[in-house]
């Protein structure tokens, strides 16, 4: 990428040849990428004011959503029926509120926070380059966001997502945003990489309490034992962050502003391991296939209504009623009065 222009004086950057830049900026232009360079007019000021800032960014689509408050929504790939429905609720009144929703685009949580904010503006943060779609199944949400919302990422066009890029995006959606909130997260998952440099970063660090009994909330409720604010509703983010100026700068080393929210800096986070940018894109059979296998995915302790079980995995009502009882005869799940559903955990869980 052109980063390499802007480290040229360094020793262990390797300065990209003229062809290649030449060809880079007349891709960009073909695509309306525009590139932002640190230091300069229109780079996020609160983004400029981590400590790793990204000395060249390049976005499409309505770059006046930088110079807005924003909060950023994370959370699990895997997530459940009652989280993705909690995220669609509280994403789409931030939004009305008129916060600009920032998140990373992958499968579940981030997914629906996009959704739910695409019509008041949101923002998208690439692993990849900018104009490469990723996961293949989003490229809808990916077309809405150039028209209506905003796409950033610090790779170069083409550029493939790789396992190692997921968490240097994670300190970009952190670092545009005043406050982070995390909907589900597993002990060991990347929304803890993004908790943790949101409180680095000095951002407010909010999450989602979820049930003992889920691997999915075990994440989320240890932040909140660390110090995170449990949020129940919009109106607690917004009470928050109200209170705050529109930007906020990055605290010195050795300066006495504490982490945000007394964050546990040693609380095990890393990246979840293995297979996330290997999955192949499924056909709309194969898509189907999948979504019946992994029902039990969306169902945790907390019952959920069939409905939602319907709307989110796409699956008609009279397939789930099927799926549900063999899972019920195997001992799975628990059927509620109500059209609810509950997952049992497993013993080893």
């Amino acid at each position: 990428m052109l980063t390499a222009v802007a480290k040229k004086g360094t020793s262990k950057t390797k300065v990209a040849s003229e062809t290649s830049i030449r060809d880079e900026l007349q891709h960009a232009k073909n695509i309306d990428i525009t590139y932002l360079l640190i230091g300069e007019d229109g780079y996020p000021e609160q983004l400029a004011a981590i400590a790793d800032a990204p000395p060249i960014l390049t976005i499409l689509g309505d770059a006046s959503l930088l110079t807005k408050r924003s909060i950023a929504v994370v959370g699990a790939r895997n997530s459940s029926a009652g989280g993705l429905k909690f995220t669609r609720s509280i994403c789409g009144a931030l939004s009305e509120y008129g916060f600009v929703i920032v998140s990373g685009m992958a499968r579940g949580i981030d997914t629906v926070a996009h959704q739910a904010s695409v019509a008041g503006g949101t923002i998208a943060c690439l692993a990849g380059g900018i104009d490469v779609v990723y996961p293949q199944e989003n490229t809808p949400l990916y077309e809405a966001i150039v028209q209506n919302g905003l796409l950033i990422s610090e790779m170069a066009p083409g550029t493939k997502p790789l396992a190692r890029h997921f968490p240097r995006r994670n300190r970009i959606i952190s670092g545009l945003s005043a406050g982070l909130l995390v909907v589900e997260a597993a002990r060991k998952s990347g929304s803890l990489i993004t908790a943790r440099y949101a409180a680095e970063q000095g951002r407010e660090v909010f999450a989602v309490p979820g049930s003992p009994l889920d691997p999915r909330a075990q994440g989320t409720n240890q932040l909140i034992k660390d110090g995170a604010a449990l949020i129940q509703s919009a109106d607690d983010i917004i009470a928050e962050l109200d209170a705050m100026p529109l930007f906020q700068k990055q605290p010195q080393q050795g300066s006495h502003t504490k982490p945000n929210a007394h964050i546990n800096m040693h609380t095990e986070i890393q990246a979840n391991p293995g297979g996330i940018h290997s999955e192949p894109t499924p056909g709309p059979a194969e898509t189907s296939q999948k979504a019946l296998a992994n029902i039990l995915e969306l169902l945790n302790p907390v019952p959920a209504h069939i409905d939602d079980i319907v709307r989110i995995s796409g699956i008609p009502a009279e397939k789930l009623l099927i799926e549900f009882t063999e899972l019920e005869l195997a001992g799975d799940i628990l059927r509620h009065t109500g059209g609810k559903y509950s997952r049992i955990p497993p013993k080893n869980e």
